[in-house]
């Protein structure tokens, strides 16, 4: 079984230089490759003259998380796509276990290893923590971390579990299958575009699963940090995205609570002093409703769907009845 290891890049030289030599000292299993977003600094340079080995796939423009991908991994003849973010350290046998697992479950399409933090190394990272779900109004949250709790590693997701969706920051997935979904949706640009892979992935059949004998260290925030209102933009926008082609069921009562829920969370974003990102869940809807119709076209040609979600309201289980970690769910 042959393994890609795709590390997207954007101006990242920073990172490349601090997290590369880990991947290659630990991916001898691996196609190791560079995708650049039309970067302006010297990445690609710094690359080929220092890495010889390491692949440069270089893309013509910057299209962000979702075209970046789907235009580097177009021509790759791999068995599995290994998505990883530059900003990532891997440690000593990280990929075993995850062939393992694609080798004895062939129903198993996608797979996320342990993601943990890398400043904090006994802690969940933010971005996956131990595996991720969503609640009925599609608001993710994660085995090891509930909105901006993240919990300590004690060992407690040691497993290899099935999940509803994996994280981009290093994702696993079948060559086959991504052709299958044809790719990442490239309306997401980024933020959440994974889930709603995983989410096409699930309603077409296929398991998602976290490998937990498999761990990474990763800073998070390092291309577009949780202050930063287009991150905030992206993130509730993209979550509706998602809900909209998704969900089984009457798409309209369910979007519209949504919406009202959202509309509580940029009014404690007032209340908080932070009114840019009150203004970036305005523009969130506004760049929502303007993308409906395709959204609904989109909605269409899915032909089966299951149920989504474990909880009805993360949001309600964590701020109203303080369930600020995963076993107390």
């Amino acid at each position: 079984m042959k393994i890609a290891v795709v590390i997207l890049n954007w101006n990242g030289k920073g990172l490349l230089e601090q997290f590369l030599p880990s991947v290659i000292a630990y991916s001898k299993e691996a196609n190791i490759y560079v995708a650049d977003n039309a970067s302006s600094d010297d990445s690609v340079d710094f690359v080929q003259n220092n890495y010889p080995s390491i692949q440069i796939i270089q893309n013509k423009e910057n299209g962000g998380y979702s075209k970046g991908y789907n235009d580097a991994l177009r021509n790759l003849n791999e068995d599995i796509f290994c998505l990883l973010n530059s900003d990532i350290e891997v440690t000593e046998n990280w990929l075993k276990p995850v062939i393992t697992t694609f080798e004895k479950e062939q129903n198993t399409a996608i797979v996320q290893p342990k993601l943990l933090d890398y400043k904090l190394k006994d802690y969940f990272e933010y971005a996956g923590a131990a595996g991720g779900f969503i609640d009925k109004y599609g608001y993710p949250y994660c085995r090891g971390r509930i909105f901006n709790t993240l919990e300590k590693d004690e060992a407690q997701f040691n497993d290899n579990s099935n999940i509803f969706w994996a994280s981009g920051a290093c994702l696993f997935i079948r060559k086959i299958v991504f052709k299958e979904l044809n790719g990442l949706d490239e309306t997401f640009f980024a933020h959440m575009e994974e889930i709603d892979l995983c989410w096409r992935a699930k309603n077409s059949g296929y398991n998602v699963k976290y490998v937990g004998d498999s761990e990474v260290y990763h800073i998070g925030g390092a291309t577009l940090k949780n202050t930063n209102p287009k991150k905030t933009f992206l993130n509730f926008r993209n979550s509706l995205f998602a809900l909209t082609k998704n969900a089984k069921g009457n798409i309209f009562p369910l979007v519209l609570i949504r919406l009202i829920l959202d509309g509580v969370a940029g009014i404690k974003f007032l209340l908080e002093f932070k009114p840019i990102h009150t203004f970036a869940v305005i523009k969130a809807h506004f760049s929502f409703y303007n993308n409906l119709r395709q959204l609904l076209e989109k909605r269409k040609s899915v032909k089966s769907r299951i149920k989504y979600y474990q909880r009805t309201s993360i949001v309600v289980d964590y701020f109203v009845n303080r369930k600020t970690i995963y076993k107390r769910l």
